[in-house]
């Protein structure tokens, strides 16, 4: 179960940390984001990022799982999981995300930074093509992998380069395409030639 946060209530420092984090690594890279900075933004001292997430990477690490919201998803695929994870991207905007460009302002801006990419590498494996492929058969890891290259690619059209064409609403015929193409990826359908 999932504790939604009152929005009257004062958020703990570590939250505000981890929030603050997200909207920096948002807005520029890995490398150009400095832990003062993230805590001038949330109001704590420098030494308490370090104490409540011990380093940069950690804190990276835990701005990137925040951003991506794996489990909000993965656990509920059901009989059809092309179709959920369909769904669930394109349902999916900037604004849920709730920072510029979602994950992919995350993934984007630091994708230049080996210490970052070896995070971001991590959580992909972890969080998504690991669960994902204890839910497929045959290649199980390739097919997983190859879905997350799919949706992260969709993401990065729709999300950064604003293609007009990726801005369809759930339900209709955007969703439709990617789901079918999810099931090849998956292994659930044969392509058709």
């Amino acid at each position: 179960m999932t504790k939604t946060r009152d929005s009257s209530a004062p958020a703990s420092g570590r939250e505000r940390i981890l929030e603050a984090a997200v909207a920096g690594f948002s807005r520029q890279s890995y490398d150009q984001t400095g832990l003062r900075e993230i805590a001038a933004d949330a109001g704590v001292d420098v030494a308490y990022v370090h104490r409540a997430f011990g380093s940069k990477e950690q804190l990276f690490h835990a701005a990137v799982k925040r951003v991506m919201q794996t489990e909000k998803f993965l656990d509920d695929l059901g009989t059809d999981p092309a179709r959920m994870l369909a769904a669930h991207v394109v349902s999916k905007s900037k604004a849920d995300a709730g920072c510029e460009a979602g994950p992919m302002g995350i993934l984007i801006h630091s994708l230049t930074s080996p210490k970052a990419a070896a995070v971001l590498r991590a959580v992909v494996i972890e969080d998504f093509v690991a669960p994902l492929g204890t839910q497929l058969d045959a290649n199980a890891t390739q097919r997983a992998a190859l879905a997350a290259a799919l949706l992260m690619g969709f993401s990065i059209l729709r999300d950064v380069l604003e293609l007009p064409v990726l801005t369809e609403g759930p339900g209709g015929s955007l969703e439709r395409g990617l789901a079918d193409a999810l099931a090849v990826v998956l292994g659930q359908t044969k392509p058709e030639i």
